[in-house]
């Protein structure tokens, strides 16, 4: 009896050190869009880190629609100079997640969460808000995956397309193939052939036409990664996609318009001054004796023109490139996709080159073949510009 006190206090004490020695709840903010596919997935790994660990508690902030949590997260981006931003944006502690890949992004996410839930991780978010109370959570577990939505839709001429069916190869291709077809984007090449097939040696013939056709994807390469860098900086701006969104209408229209009221479906952006002024450093080049000078010449020349040329052009490069920025890739793959779409536009050059130093004879697309292709073009611009405007998580791809 007289040891009751003392077993009694005893067990007082173990349960006072059992109480403080749990650790407290730690916070991981994720930044998601509604409808975004990636943000979907994300939440879905978060859910069952969630219910495993009982001191993990998951802050939720959707930023497509709800503009202070857009500015937070431009403040924590900054914070952490997480440069290209995207999301799903996942902050732990003072680490961050960009994007989700299903190999390796769980793995990497529960490696962050184990090393902060003993609580020795600062809060950036937390710091970044003041110690005051974070923005109320926009949706549970439940509402942060994307609503039943009707993924039918319907294009004139077209009927009803089930836009679940894209895919950012099969839109790549497409958008590639169309652009090819630009009438501003082969005149130079038809002048070039026309040339080379008055000369005598069959090698040095194809040569300074595979360097020019070269020349010319490099720079709308160099044009279409300069697109894509400017449109991932400035990606978490929902006025950005806004404005190129208008732009694609814009385009859209005048393809449209272009198809029906331009006779010849020729470039308007390149008056005949310029265009002698290129025929003649053009034949000046190839007439160099030397060939490393005619190389040089051709690729300067290709150069150039291309850069002149890809005025008329821009507008598919620039929607295609802010397609490209709403799924959360590698780097590579950005420009893996870039190369790919060069690829396809270049395929109408290709051919046209190949047959006319096989057959010795100029061939070309047809202007009703053009006038299709502008016309498809412009459906497609108008149909990409209401998505980006109305429905971006349409083109944001799993």
């Amino acid at each position: 009896m007289k040891l009751r006190p003392f077993f009694l206090l005893l067990v007082l004490l173990s349960s006072a050190c059992v109480v403080s020695a749990a650790p407290s709840p730690f916070a991981i903010h994720f930044f998601y869009g509604q409808g975004c596919p990636h943000c979907a997935k994300e939440e879905k790994v978060l859910r069952e880190y969630e219910n495993r660990y009982g001191n993990l508690r998951i802050e939720r902030y959707e930023v497509y629609f709800n503009q202070e949590n857009m500015d937070l997260l431009e403040k924590v981006v900054e914070r952490l100079k997480a440069y290209p931003p995207a999301v799903p944006f996942l902050v732990v502690g003072d680490e961050y997640v960009v994007g989700f890949d299903e190999n390796f992004t769980p793995d990497m996410i529960k490696t962050l969460i184990a090393k902060c839930l003993p609580g020795h991780c600062p809060d950036v978010v937390r710091q970044i808000l003041g110690g005051e109370k974070a923005p109320p959570v926009q949706g549970s577990a439940q509402t942060a995956r994307p609503a039943e939505q009707t993924w039918v839709i319907t294009i004139p001429l077209a009927g009803e397309i089930d836009v679940r069916s894209f895919s950012l190869p099969m839109l790549t291709v497409v958008m590639g193939f169309l652009d090819g077809f630009n009438p501003c984007a082969m005149w130079a090449l038809i002048f070039l052939i026309g040339l080379l097939l008055g000369m005598r040696n069959r090698a040095r013939m194809w040569l300074l036409g595979s360097v020019f056709i070269v020349a010319s994807a490099f720079v709308y390469f160099l044009f279409m990664a300069a697109w894509l860098n400017i449109i991932l900086f400035f990606g978490l701006v929902i006025w950005v996609r806004i404005a190129i969104g208008l732009i694609a209408l814009a385009g859209g229209v005048y393809s449209v318009t272009d198809a029906f009221l331009n006779p010849e479906i020729s470039c308007k952006m390149t008056d005949d001054v310029r265009r002698r002024q290129f025929r003649v450093r053009l034949r000046n080049a190839i007439g160099q004796q030397s060939l490393l000078l005619s190389l040089v010449g051709i690729s300067l020349l290709a150069f150039m023109v291309n850069l002149v040329e890809i005025v008329c052009s821009a507008g598919f490069p620039a929607i295609y490139t802010q397609v490209l920025s709403l799924s959360a890739l590698p780097t590579w793959k950005y420009y893996a996709y870039i190369v790919l779409y060069i690829f396809v536009f270049m395929l109408d050059d290709l051919i046209v080159f190949f047959a006319a130093m096989l057959t010795l004879e100029i061939t070309g697309a047809t202007t009703t073949y053009v006038r299709y292709a502008r016309l498809l073009g412009g459906l497609l611009m108008l149909l990409i510009g209401a998505l980006l405007i109305f429905r971006p998580q349409v083109l944001m791809f799993g």
